[in-house]
């Protein structure tokens, strides 16, 4: 299970990083909406990192500065590993929803959120990137195991 959880994450650091290359590459068409859903699908996997190790956690749809999110998406991605690997899974976690309702999830399903998130975002802004005139990016789970 965690060597899967690993594979999973891997794919949404590759993905998350095509998405910041091609919006950084298209800035000039790309619009406000598609920038807050790069921040909110990076900001959200930060979050659940910070949940589950009870750190401070990012604002839901806070927009960090541009030239930060590789390196966000890098420090997700490694944080994410260290909890897969080093965490007891099934372990259950209390936390605080954005909106202060309590909350009690297992790191596993806390993880396995974080990754359906971030794909369901991924393809909110590849359509943003089609409606722009931008040739979405291929971020299929299938594709990245070919």
């Amino acid at each position: 299970m965690k060597e899967k959880l690993i594979d999973l994450f891997e794919y949404t650091h590759h993905f998350n990083a095509e998405m910041i290359k091609i919006i950084s590459e298209n800035r000039e068409r790309v619009d406000d909406k598609t920038i807050a859903l790069i921040n909110h699908t990076l900001n959200a996997q930060q979050i659940w990192n910070a949940r589950i190790l009870g750190e401070k956690t990012f604002e839901v749809w806070q927009i960090n500065p541009f030239e930060s999110l590789e390196e966000i998406n890098r420090q997700n991605f490694l944080k994410s590993i260290d909890i897969v690997q080093n965490l007891d899974l099934d372990k259950q976690i209390e936390y605080q929803n954005s909106r202060g309702t309590k909350f009690e999830n297992s790191i596993f399903d806390m993880l396995f959120h974080a990754v359906n998130h971030s794909t369901y975002h991924r393809g909110q802004i590849n359509s943003l990137l089609k409606q722009n005139g931008i040739n979405p990016v291929l971020t299929d789970y299938i594709f990245y195991k070919r």
